[in-house]
């Protein structure tokens, strides 16, 4: 027994001492793993402990305000009240949703969208769910956020347009990005976050976004906000403000002048070739891009057959019609191929080999001069010159003049007009040029296409007898244009004969205008119809129907372009309205209202407007 003692307290003895050896083991493995732990990866689990502690929020950037030449804001930024759900911290995402629209109406379709929104982005980055909300909305999510989990309402900036449809074309609007657009970056996944669409709002794109910085703040264990750290914390940098060249004033009164047509206004300035209004009718209103238009309104605007969302102004191109006589005129002086005083016999058309020309003037004009034909817009001297000219001249001196090449202001979208010539009736048809379509050029028909801007750089032009170039940024440098090349005793004829156009009897605009309409102020200018249907002979033999007997879509474009003061040229407007019938009719009245609209607010008369545009006139 005592043996059998013995033997169990040796094996009693083996396994103390083994389970002792098993625990210095294991407390030696603990000793050493706290040791690494708290002494050799303390730093490391200390940093670990700030990030599930603190967080970093990307803050997006103020976009930059678009100004007026005044200062005026063109396109600013407001307060949006909205609420954001992060989809990990949600759960239920469908129950957070019907939980929510207790409190907030969500119509099925933004229910889709915000679910799809967050099929589709990690879990941990904010949707947006609502936005721009009222404060009565916004209220109640704030006071139920905290049994909402993952509901965030937030107040954010957000574009705002307050003119509305007038600067629509010009100034563009702003969008989210898409999924190309983003890319890898963070600000441009950021909840809300938009980017320029069109006009200058994507042409300055850089210029107005602006940097994102970071806003430090401590969470609790379910991730909500309890504390920000600003002090530690990287502030965002805003974007540039922008000021251009367009006057708010001018813009807003050429689109209401405009109502109702579908047209187009440009507006200059022929000393520095400033913009003052780039006018397209009708517009739309870009805060509704902003926030989300519905499939409903964006079809309305598709389907609109006076084309909202096509830019006119800058997009439009139309044969220049008589506007562009001037140009001819001029080409025929300075290829000494017309004396000022000789006159031309207009019997109401000519025949040029088998194909008769006809006048507008069925009638005939009888013996015109240079000075003449330019007041009564006489088709018969202008082919009669064309003969003289050859196409090639009248292309060379149209080029001159800005017609052809789209002139670069800065935004895109700028279309190109087109200067014909045998060279591009080779390339583009295969075929020889023809005397024909030499006539119909010289009175701004056939191939010819200009834009309104075009017309306006070509009447500021005219008008200056300096090449003026248009500008659209007012932070561009605008040098004094040198001189086109034309003799000034010829572009003082020209200038004589537009001058009459609406201020002598038998002039095409004097019983339409009759002037200005400001004392001590006279003012320059020239019709223009492009013929949209074509009259058949048979309908000429039988009598041209009334532009007011065709269906809209089929009557002529009317366009007129102006200047004033006539004898010292400061301001040029050009108007094309489509469809409007005729250029002394359509045209002639909104584009003299604007022109006189400039004169009465220029800030060297007395006005009510003189304090506001004398500070700021330089720069």
């Amino acid at each position: 027994m005592r043996h059998d003692r013995q033997e169990q307290e040796l094996k009693f003895t083996r396994r103390t001492l083994l389970l002792s050896a098993g625990g210095v083991a294991v407390f030696g493995a603990l000793a050493a793993r706290l040791y690494t732990l708290q002494i050799l990866q303390a730093e490391r689990y200390r940093l670990m402990s700030d990030d599930n502690q603190f967080n970093f929020l990307l803050v997006p950037p103020s976009r930059g305000r678009i100004l007026d030449r005044f200062g005026e804001p063109i396109a600013e930024n407001r307060d949006s009240y909205r609420v954001l759900i992060v989809p990990e911290q949600a759960g239920d995402l469908e129950a957070t949703l019907d939980r929510l629209g207790e409190l907030v109406p969500i119509s099925d379709r933004e229910r889709d969208r915000i679910l799809t929104s967050a099929r589709r982005a990690p879990g941990f980055r904010p949707v947006t769910a609502l936005e721009d909300l009222d404060w009565g909305a916004f209220s109640a999510v704030n006071l139920r956020a905290p049994d909402l989990a993952g509901v965030i309402p937030n107040v954010a900036e957000i574009r705002h347009y307050p003119s509305g449809p007038a600067f629509s074309h010009v100034i563009g609007y702003v969008q989210p990005p898409t999924e190309e657009d983003a890319g890898n970056d963070p600000l441009l996944r950021h909840p809300g976050f938009r980017i320029g669409r069109a006009g200058v709002e994507a042409a300055r794109e850089d210029t107005l976004r602006g940097q994102a910085g970071s806003l430090k703040v401590e969470v609790n264990a379910f991730g909500r906000v309890i504390r920000e750290l600003p002090d530690q914390s990287v502030p965002q940098t805003p974007g540039e403000d922008l000021r251009l060249t367009l006057d708010a004033g001018v813009q807003s009164f050429a689109y209401d002048r405009l109502t109702g047509e579908s047209a187009a206004a440009v507006a200059m300035d022929v000393e520095t070739g400033d913009l003052l209004a780039l006018v397209s009718t009708p517009g739309f209103d870009p805060n509704l891009f902003v926030t989300g238009i519905s499939h409903t309104a964006f079809q309305a605007l598709q389907n609109d057959e006076r084309r909202p969302l096509f830019n006119k102004a800058l997009q439009g191109t139309y044969p220049p019609a008589s506007t562009f006589k001037a140009v001819t005129g001029l080409a025929a002086l300075e290829a000494d191929l017309v004396n000022p005083t000789e006159t031309v016999t207009c019997t109401g058309s000519i025949r040029v080999g088998d194909r008769e020309f006809h006048c507008w003037r069925r009638g005939g004009h009888g013996r015109v001069n240079l000075r003449e034909a330019v007041k009564t817009s006489c088709d018969v001297y202008f082919y009669e010159m064309a003969q003289r000219l050859g196409i090639d001249r009248i292309h060379d001196m149209a080029l001159r003049f800005g017609l052809g090449p789209a002139p670069d202001i800065g935004i895109a979208g700028v279309r190109d007009g087109l200067v014909p010539n045998e060279q591009w009736k080779r390339a583009r048809y295969g075929q020889g040029w023809s005397l024909g379509e030499t006539l119909i050029t010289a009175i701004g028909q056939g191939f010819l296409l200009a834009s309104p801007l075009h017309l306006a750089v070509m009447t500021a032009r005219l008008a200056s007898g300096r090449a003026v170039t248009p500008r659209l940024y007012r932070d561009e440098r605008a040098p004094l244009a040198p001189m086109i090349g034309i003799e000034p005793d010829h572009l003082e004829l020209i200038h004589d004969g537009l001058r009459a156009v609406v201020h002598e009897p038998g002039g095409t605009s004097y019983y339409t205008l009759g002037g200005l309409g400001v004392d001590g102020v006279e003012m320059a200018g020239k019709t223009g119809s492009a013929q949209v249907f074509r009259i058949t002979e048979a309908e000429r033999a039988a009598g041209v129907r009334s532009q007011d007997d065709l269906p809209w879509r089929l009557r002529d474009h009317g366009m007129f372009v102006c200047y004033a003061p006539a004898d010292r040229p400061r301001y040029a407007v050009a108007t094309v309205v489509e469809h409007g019938g005729g250029g002394s009719r359509a045209a002639a009245r909104p584009a003299r209202d604007i022109l006189r609209y400039m004169i009465e607010n220029d800030p060297s008369r007395a006005g009510p407007f003189a304090a506001r545009t004398s500070a700021t006139r330089e720069g």
